[in-house]
């Protein structure tokens, strides 16, 4: 607001030909992410050939080149959101704000340095780009742009702009279509009425998600969106995994992930199981009648896969007998099956011996939650993500049918789970869209309804800043993820784009929930808050489903590969 109360009028704050503009401004971006990347490879190649140990000597470039280009990815989606709302008559205000600080900020950001973390800034020069390179990314659109895209009026009136629309459900079109809508207004409502009331309190007792939600959830065909409908679900696209995702993670990023096994699960069978393990879970997966959890995870090798210990061994009578220690495995106690990764293959140390199994088991509680023969384990206590809980399992003789070798195959376990990482990352970026947009919520109600020196918070400048942005990469990291949701619906590789989404995704959540808490101020450190939650629920993003590092690494081999 300006100094007199009166609002800010759209004249002073939307840029004058802003889509050609932006569409202009991208071709800049692309290369200079073009030429540090040729840097970057003449540094990484020896004899001829991408060498790991050259990468990890320059892991900072390395990591700095998939956070740049994770960014130009970004601008490039959200040029072709602008455009698709502009074709439809619905690039309205809001999303114009939205648009042109997105911009404004990513650009100097590719400029200057882009924040990976709040400790780690990677600098254009930490990717072997001198002032001459950086002056290509100078045209006179994005000067424009930089200077006059992300400005104090243009970030005050895009609060402005939320405060009269608070009753939508987005800040902004999101370009989806209206089926996929009417998706997220029934899951919104679902989330509104059925778990975020009661969430905190499952929160602070560390209470597991009551089965109630479970079973409802069930009903409403969230365990089956994607799988096709001949093996019982419902055959929709990733696009509708992401809604549901994204608006039942808002309510409480447990619920939002109860889903997310089923999804890998079925993912895996769909892949590489036979007709006969096909008809035997999907069915009961896509129902909710089947529960599943994945067990990869071990105590000393974290996301190297390649090294894990827990061996399988088949028995005379055929079925195989399972030995090891997991860790981390979510939801482990009340689940029916276990998609189970160990070594069947003696005398291999890599990725090569590891084979997948479907191991049954009798789902348990708290008292007792693993009720069978041979297998053990305990709640791992956590900080945030408690709803479905933490649990280590040790697997000491534990028999698994002969027919529960994924596919009938040793050997393709690594591979089977490879082909489960693009969904498994889409989905996870969706989830952190909804914990992100759960702290714009309670960020933005908190500054509305505290006073301070005679006015609501929100009519100081910095936190009005602070939720302006927390909107514009909630978008951001929306189109992303649904580009990414896109790609996969449309048989096309994404394992780049998703590890894009996914990694910014997380990025931005961590984000809105620390600035939400800030604008809190000690309230939000006190545990009776919801905010105090959001921030634990969104420290995990960071690091399950692959953590930021491994992420940038994955994402820089395949730029470079």
């Amino acid at each position: 607001m300006p100094r007199d109360g009166q609002p800010i009028p759209e004249s002073q704050t939307i840029l004058p030909g802003l889509l050609d503009l932006t569409a202009a401004a991208v071709a800049p971006a692309e290369a200079l992410l073009a030429t540090a990347r040729a840097r970057l490879l003449a540094e990484v190649t020896v004899d001829g050939r991408i060498s790991g140990g050259a990468i990890e000597a320059n892991q900072t470039a390395a990591h700095g080149l998939a956070w740049m280009a994770t960014y130009v990815e970004s601008l490039r989606q959200m040029q072709a959101w602008a455009t698709r709302l502009q074709g439809d008559g619905k690039f309205g205000e809001v999303e114009q704000l939205i648009l042109q600080i997105a911009f404004g900020e990513y650009l100097w950001q590719l400029y200057g340095g882009i924040q990976m973390n709040q400790a780690e800034v990677v600098r254009p020069q930490d990717l072997g780009l001198t002032q001459e390179d950086q002056r290509g990314l100078m045209t006179p659109e994005v000067v424009t742009l930089t200077r006059s895209g992300n400005t104090q009026a243009a970030r005050m009136r895009l609060v402005e702009l939320m405060q009269e629309r608070r009753a939508e459900i987005t800040v902004g079109a999101t370009g989806l279509d209206d089926e996929l809508e009417m998706i997220r207004e029934q899951f919104r409502r679902y989330a509104v009425e059925k778990v975020a009331p009661y969430a905190h309190e499952w929160h602070l007792k560390d209470e597991l998600i009551p089965m109630e939600v479970i079973e409802e959830l069930a009903e409403m065909g969230v365990f089956g969106l994607t799988i096709p409908e001949e093996h019982g679900g419902f055959g929709l696209s990733k696009a509708s995994m992401c809604v549901v995702s994204e608006e039942l993670s808002r309510g409480y990023i447990g619920v939002g992930s109860l889903g997310t096994r089923s999804e890998i699960a079925a993912e895996l069978i769909l892949a590489g199981g036979t007709d006969e393990q096909k008809a035997k879970w999907l069915p009961g997966l896509a129902s909710g009648e089947i529960l599943p959890t994945a067990v990869f995870t071990e105590p000393n090798t974290g996301s190297d896969l390649g090294s894990l210990r827990t061996r399988a061994v088949r028995n005379e009578a055929g079925d195989w007998v399972l030995n090891g220690n997991k860790t981390w495995i979510t939801h482990a106690a009340r689940t029916h099956v276990m998609t189970v990764l160990a070594r069947t293959i003696p005398d291999t140390t890599d990725y090569r011996g590891l084979s997948m199994f479907l191991a049954e088991k009798t789902p348990g509680d708290d008292a007792n939650p693993f009720p069978d023969e041979g297998i053990s384990g305990g709640e791992i206590e956590v900080l945030g993500y408690r709803g479905m809980k933490e649990y280590t399992v040790n697997f000491d003789d534990f028999t698994v049918k002969g027919e529960n070798l994924l596919g009938g195959e040793e050997g393709q376990g690594f591979k089977q789970l490879m082909q489960t990482f693009e969904s498994a990352r889409i989905q996870t970026a969706a989830r952190a869209i909804g914990v992100a947009q759960a702290a714009l919520d309670e960020g933005m109600q908190y500054a509305e309804d505290r006073k301070q020196f005679g006015k609501p918070l929100i009519a100081f400048p910095r936190v009005a800043n602070k939720l302006a942005m927390m909107a514009v990469e909630i978008m951001v990291a929306r189109q992303l993820t649904y580009f990414s949701a896109w790609e996969k619906d449309n048989d096309r590789r994404c394992d780049l784009e998703a590890g894009m989404a996914k990694l910014l995704g997380a990025r931005v959540a961590w984000a809105c929930a620390d600035n939400a808490l800030q604008i809190h101020g000690g309230n939000g450190f006190a545990l009776e808050y919801k905010i105090s939650r959001i921030l634990c629920d969104a420290r995990i993003l960071n690091i399950f489903e692959g953590a930021a590092e491994i992420q940038a690494q994955v994402i820089a081999r395949r730029l470079l590969g």
